[in-house]
């Protein structure tokens, strides 16, 4: 592996996404450049100039390889020689079952490995607007904070409007966790929209006093505050439920949460007085959007109030509710299954500007962009991971696993933590437990995820001895 007679990769950014891409790529045997602006230009988010500086918290959250997507997700890391999880370990801080690490320790020795990796060479400085055309091989791994030049140059290449700007994030639920014993499908009128059939939301049913309730519930709950660089971005379109609620009591009765055009199949002779709906969010069917529910509400308090809606009361929730700055590409449309811009494909793009959320996935999606970068130059194939894997749910939920639109709304892409949701369901799952009693409840969903991850591990181990194959050839 020497490298010396080929053109090297560049990769801009030089955070976790953009460390590990580099990363993988110098292992492959090919040279990387990495071009991080700070300290040349700073943010208002960093605080140093280190690779991979994390910048909220220091967890990378749960470390359960067994029944906890994210977990599994770190073995497959840990599998494929990821440098961010090899150096979060090895920095790791106790934290129960979760990877928590010093974040000092574990920034300086990411920038340490690749300062002293040979294949490797950082340079300081931004790339204002797009890199330079005899740049053919680049992968962009910017961010959330994506500097305002090089976001105009990508634009330009897409036709988009904006990559920077807030989003309204309704939460979103596991469908089987949701009661159907008391929720139903039904479409408003029975109304089929583009690719419906009539039955197309499923909805949740409120009698006056668990109306009620829940106005009160939402008007007391604890609320975050937008950082000082976001704004305050509120627009009648796009109104928090809780800012709903506070403009009137039946404000929410005749907005998201109107009873009109349902009847309750379950009793069809009592109307509801309010009504939850919740749309299909990806393909697979495993992951249901609450319609209309966007909110500030703290983490912790959403889940507790949104329970008390029936039908959800043991609801299991993929993502949670918000409205923040956020910056990543319209990715199903924009990219081509190898996170390439289909408008320029020397452009790649990794880590959260393609529509990943966390730490952790936001790296994994930096280690697949690095070898398929290296792969190119190198004139190799590599397949996708299969979409049974964490890594392969992931990738597949960002350039294709999404439904198009929700409703009539503007995009409905949104950026996604690894769940459960993401993965193909999984057949022949055990339902009776050591002692012979048949599963319920958390044992059932138990078994389920377990199950998952143990077809995850094969098939992870399948692919990744293969691409070694290829590799050797």
């Amino acid at each position: 592996m020497t490298g010396e007679n080929q053109k090297p990769v560049h990769v801009i950014g030089g955070g976790l996404a953009g460390s590990e891409a580099a990363w993988q790529i110098a292992e492959a045997g090919v040279p990387v450049v990495i071009h991080e602006m700070r300290p040349v230009r700073g943010t208002d988010a960093h605080k140093t100039e280190g690779l991979a500086e994390l910048v909220c918290s220091n967890s990378f959250r749960s470390d359960d390889a067994e029944s906890n997507a994210v977990g599994q997700l770190h073995w497959e890391m840990r599998h494929l020689g990821s440098l961010i999880m090899a150096k979060g370990d090895a920095h790791q801080v106790p934290a129960g079952g979760a990877l928590a690490v010093d974040r000092d320790g574990f920034s300086q020795a990411v920038t340490a490995a690749l300062e002293a990796h040979p294949l490797v060479t950082i340079e300081r400085g931004e790339i204002a607007g797009l890199p330079p055309a005899d740049w053919d091989k680049v992968v962009i791994a910017t961010g959330p904070l994506t500097s305002s030049a090089l976001a105009q140059g990508i634009l330009s290449l897409t036709g988009e409007t904006s990559l920077a700007f807030f989003d309204a994030i309704a939460p979103i639920v596991h469908f089987d966790s949701i009661d159907m014993d008391t929720a139903w499908f039904q479409s408003r009128y029975d109304k089929a929209g583009p690719g419906g059939t009539g039955a197309d939301y499923i909805n949740c049913p409120l009698d006056r006093d668990q109306y009620e309730a829940f106005v009160d519930a939402l008007l007391a709950a604890e609320k975050t505050e937008f950082k000082e660089w976001e704004g305050t971005p509120y627009f009648d379109g796009c109104l928090p439920i809780e800012v709903m609620a506070e403009r009137g009591r039946e404000t929410l009765r005749w907005g998201p949460m109107k009873p009109v055009g349902l009847t309750n199949k379950h009793n069809p002779t009592v109307k509801a007085y309010a009504v939850v709906q919740l749309r299909q969010d990806n393909a697979l069917g495993t992951l249901f959007n609450m319609t209309g529910f966007q909110t500030k509400l703290k983490y912790g308090e959403q889940a507790a109030i949104f329970r008390m809606i029936p039908g959800l009361q043991n609801a299991e929730f993929a993502r949670l509710g918000g409205i923040h700055r956020n910056t990543y590409l319209n990715s199903p449309k924009l990219l081509d299954e190898a996170l390439r811009l289909k408008a320029d494909p020397r452009l790649r793009f990794a880590g959260q500007i393609t529509g990943c959320e966390g730490y952790v996935e936001s790296a994994a999606i930096g280690l697949l962009a690095g070898r398929m970068a290296a792969a190119e130059r190198l004139g190799r194939d590599l397949p996708l991971p299969p979409a049974t894997t964490a890594l392969g749910a992931l990738v597949n939920h960002i350039t294709g696993g999404h439904i198009e639109t929700i409703d009539e709304g503007p995009r409905s892409f949104q950026p996604m933590n690894i769940n459960f949701g993401l993965f193909p369901p999984i057949e022949g799952v055990a339902t009776t437990g050591p002692d012979g009693k048949r599963l319920k409840g958390p044992a059932k969903s138990l078994a389920r995820k377990q199950a998952l991850t143990a077809r995850a591990k094969r098939v992870m181990a399948e692919w990744a001895g293969s691409a070694q194959s290829r590799a050797a050839e």
